[in-house]
């Protein structure tokens, strides 16, 4: 069985073009090729600020680029029907599909509603104060550019637990809807900002059995209209796992099948909340590695400084590997972005090997490190910045080393600061495999690794030809390796390469 890879199709600054699912369609045989066996797709649906819409500002889930509303008919991505063009195509190449799921939240109200609020304090929004007054909110979501079909299902504040703006002052805070499921936030696992359900727009209510339904109804039908592999569940910090829990089991129970879920829980340096997490949904999700990724960002920044043997130290992939979803970057830490944590570029290629090549953990690969990107936006200090990402040195190579060279049992030998590697014997499932991957945060480096007797006598060069030299095998199995300076070498039998 090949190892599996997933390929994020996508970043925030894409072009605004309609382009993204007929270039994914075209793509999808070579994606395959390369070893990708999964697609994240974005969000799908209309978003409140229409063709500029990342998909992330969640207007209308049973709008996948159908009906004129928020002044366009389809996306930022295209139309509906070339979104089903292109999981056609995924799926025709043999990869699965993973769509991106947004239910923490909702935006671009079609109509105002006077409702009964209170102030709470933005750092700590356990605290309250105001008493309760009086706003406008765009709460009341209509859809008149659907007029009913799929689902005639009206949002009105009943289906919201807070809001961000009052539209009769213009005033803009957090505001706590008095309906009735109550003045509270919903409960969750971790007390930062003291609760932090509300994250932005309109908060959707999950105590509302009418939304919850009327979310399950969403996901039975978007499921078999599409016939989608797996999930990715946005901003799963800030919603309740009681819901998370009920939809994924029903999505299960409608497939027939323990399909792929993964979470968005962003808590980087955080290993016991992501644990915390996990015990909450009952091992449902699969949950990003961000304590990886936080290592990964650390390491490139701190040079031959970092301890490359606590790389793995306190995080997910080390902790649960069956859950750890393994990343080097994503469209929330890119430059310019809420999360930016930019992995340097010079680390990238070992950060590829480490999540690519080892036995534990299911990577994620980042569209602009396949593709490239450049965009302009304005940073944190109001200044604008013009930002080019270049495609990651090597990563064709280390994707292919994963499909044809990383089986077989793993020997580590994390034993040195500034050089560490490890060795997969390779099996008899694939033939020609194991590989030898040593890389350096300093100066050229060599080690002496063990791969295994199957592979005594025969020589092994450098897949990524970074290194000329020729390494002969002893009959323990064992050979010296060699590494240049701040580099990734991956040894492989020399008849495979």
């Amino acid at each position: 069985m090949q190892n599996g890879t997933i390929l994020q199709f996508f970043h925030w600054y894409y072009p605004i073009d309609g382009s993204l699912w007929k270039k994914l369609t075209a793509e999808a045989q070579k994606l395959a090729d390369m070893g990708f066996t999964a697609v994240w797709l974005p969000p799908a649906t209309k978003g409140a600020s229409g063709t500029y819409s990342v998909g992330y500002d969640i207007y209308d889930l049973w709008d996948l680029g159908e009906f004129d509303q928020r002044t366009t008919v389809r996306t930022k991505y295209g139309t509906k029907q070339e979104y089903l063009s292109a999981i056609e195509a995924v799926h025709a190449a043999g990869m699965q599909v993973y769509v991106d799921i947004v239910f923490n939240h909702k935006a671009g109200g079609d109509k105002c509603e006077l409702i009964k609020v209170r102030k709470v304090d933005p750092e700590d929004r356990t605290k309250f104060i105001s008493e309760p007054f009086d706003i406008e909110a765009f709460t009341k979501f209509t859809f008149p550019g659907r007029k009913g079909q799929y689902s005639k299902f009206v949002w009105d504040y009943h289906c919201f637990t807070g809001v961000d703006y009052d539209n009769k002052t213009k005033e803009t805070a957090i505001y706590s809807i008095l309906n009735d499921f109550g003045g509270s936030w919903e409960e969750l696992i971790d007390g930062e900002k003291g609760n932090f359900d509300y994250l932005m727009y309109d908060d959707i209510e999950f105590r509302n059995e009418s939304v919850r339904e009327e979310l399950k109804r969403w996901g039975e039908w978007y499921y078999k209209l599409t016939g989608f592999d797996g999930v990715r569940l946005d901003a799963v910090k800030h919603m309740t796992p009681a819901f998370i829990n009920e939809w994924v089991d029903h999505m299960r129970r409608l497939a027939g099948k323990d399909f792929f879920v993964v979470g968005e829980y962003w808590a980087p340096g955080n290993l016991p909340l992501l644990e915390k997490y996990v015990d909450a949904t009952g091992g449902r999700l699969s949950l990003f590695d961000a304590c990886l990724h936080h290592n990964f960002e650390t390491a490139s920044k701190q040079g031959r400084d970092y301890d490359l043997t606590t790389i793995f130290n306190d995080t997910l992939v080390a902790s649960k590997p069956e859950l750890s979803v393994t990343v080097a970057g994503n469209h929330d830490t890119q430059p310019l972005q809420s999360l930016e944590a930019p992995v340097e570029d010079w680390f990238k290629p070992l950060a590829h090997a480490l999540l690519l090549l080892r036995e534990k953990g299911y990577p994620c690969v980042f569209y602009p490190d396949l593709y490239g990107a450049g965009y302009k936006d304005t940073g944190h200090d109001g200044k604008e910045y013009e930002i080019t990402l270049s495609p990651v040195p090597h990563l064709d190579k280390l994707m292919a080393a994963r499909k044809r060279f990383a089986y077989g049992p793993q020997r580590d030998f994390l034993d040195h600061a500034n050089c560490i590697g490890w060795t997969r014997e390779g099996d008899d499932d694939h033939p020609g495999s194991g590989c030898v991957v040593l890389l350096s945060n300093g100066d050229d480096g060599f080690k002496t690794m063990e791969i295994g007797k199957r592979h005594a006598g025969k020589s092994f060069v450098d897949w990524l030809g970074q290194r000329p030299e020729k390494v002969k095998i002893d009959p323990e199995g064992k050979g010296e390796f060699l590494v240049g300076s701040r580099s990734v070498s991956v040894w492989i039998e020399r008849d495979q390469a």
